[in-house]
């Protein structure tokens, strides 16, 4: 029996077999865990919906998280079907494509800023408030997913640095607040990985080369490394752990200086 067994765990964000998403989910459902699902739109729907049924779930959702009346509806289902829920992963982040490229100042406009920090950030605050009606009385956790450029700077991640940098004050926040109530809330800063959102991200084949070269395993990580910490984090075996972001990424984030060999 997993350790997640009896947990029920709603996945946000999954998009393809490639994303960050399927990993968490797959360790989560290897452990025991019940998972439902959401996509954004039509186009990603039966995507969403195939991979699903991989891992044995038929509660699949439509929710956009820029949207309160999805949220609040996609709740009400799961309410409805489950009567409660353990585990939120939030896997969300979005900027407009033409902010993702060039310099900093030139590519932050007053709009791609705040759509950045709404998808990216204030949608997690905003999966929280919906979910907690349904966590009472249960050992509840959130999980989200942040990235290295919220605290360091990295070529064409712009805003999204910023919003992630936001995400990061959110766990905290979140954590604080909910801590009273017995659920926690933390975040995974993964390493860079190859998946659909990636690839809005100018340099992303430059930025796996550079980590694979100087991260203390000298490789980059995968959907599964960060699966299983999610699984870990998401469980009972992490009760006293909250508020925090966890580095899954090779050791890149603690190199101060490396030589390709």
């Amino acid at each position: 029996m997993g350790f997640l067994a009896g947990r029920k765990a709603l996945i946000v964000g999954l998009a393809t077999e490639r994303s960050i998403a399927w990993g968490i989910a797959q360790a989560l459902h290897r452990e025991g865990a019940e998972l439902a699902f959401t996509y954004q739109n039509e186009r990603l729907g039966e995507r969403v919906i195939e991979l699903a049924a991989r891992v044995g779930s038929p509660l699949v959702l439509p929710l956009d998280v820029g949207r309160d009346a999805e949220i609040e509806a996609a709740f009400s289902r799961i309410g409805s079907d489950w009567g409660g829920l353990d585990v939120v992963v939030h896997s969300v982040a979005y900027a407009p494509r033409e902010a993702l490229a060039g310099g900093f100042v030139e590519a932050t406009t007053r709009d791609a800023f705040a759509v950045a920090h709404d998808i990216s950030s204030y949608s997690l605050t905003a999966l929280v408030r919906a979910a907690l009606p349904l966590m009472q009385g249960r050992p509840g956790a959130f999980l989200t997913l942040t990235y290295l450029g919220a605290v360091r700077s990295i070529p064409s991640y712009n805003v999204m640095g910023l919003a992630k940098a936001s995400l990061e004050a959110n766990v905290r926040f979140l954590a604080a607040d909910l801590g009273p109530r017995g659920i926690r809330v933390n975040a995974i800063s993964a390493g860079p990985i190859k998946t659909l959102a990636a690839a809005g991200i100018a340099g992303m084949r430059k930025m796996l080369h550079h980590v694979e070269q100087v991260a203390p395993m000298r490789r980059n990580v995968t959907i599964d490394d960060v699966g299983n910490a999610a699984a870990f984090l998401c469980s009972d075996l992490a009760a006293g752990i909250t508020g925090e972001v966890l580095y899954v990424d090779s050791g890149y984030s603690h190199v101060g200086m490396a030589f390709p060999e």
